[in-house]
């Protein structure tokens, strides 16, 4: 069994205290349109145009600039995933193979649900309702996996009797 790709086993609580503020933060982004004023600048973007339509030949879409925006949403994001694989990806304090096949359980298992919502989603959602999963899908495989993994755990410590 090989950990060393796992993180130490501090970053987990440190992903706790990171991920608690930032999944508030895209909350209020997301519903309420929160926006800090001290983030607005000018923003590298690859492609600046109107959609997708960048074959178009009325499209006035430039590639590689700078626009006016807000990097709020960008911030929340990218807290979120860096905290929730902070989480997902520490050692616990002891790592023997039931955690490692555990590990890879629920990843397998979050990977299925997740793949599962997505297809389910592929059929019944469109435009921008579709854009707002395609969003949370990120997130979703990671909370999967923290949620079964620890849930296993929990199961696990709860039926294991108590050494003296």
């Amino acid at each position: 069994m090989n950990t060393n790709l796992l993180l130490p086993y501090t970053f987990r609580k440190w992903g706790w205290i990171i991920f608690a503020p930032s999944f508030i933060l895209g909350v209020l982004v997301l519903f309420l349109n929160v926006e800090f004023d001290w983030l607005g600048k000018k923003v590298f973007t690859i492609y600046a145009g109107s959609g997708l339509k960048i074959l178009n030949d009325a499209d006035t879409g430039q590639f590689f600039s700078f626009i006016s925006g807000n990097y709020t949403q960008t911030f929340a994001g990218i807290l979120c995933l860096v905290s929730l694989m902070m989480i997902a990806f520490s050692k616990e304090k002891t790592e023997d193979e039931f955690i490692w096949r555990t590990r890879m359980d629920s990843l397998l298992w979050a990977t299925y649900i997740n793949y599962f919502i997505l297809i389910f989603c592929f059929l019944f959602f469109f435009d921008f309702e579709f854009l707002y999963i395609m969003i949370f899908n990120m997130f979703t495989i990671l909370i999967i996996f923290i949620l079964r993994f620890n849930y296993i755990l929990y199961k696990e410590r709860k039926n294991m009797p108590y050494e003296k």
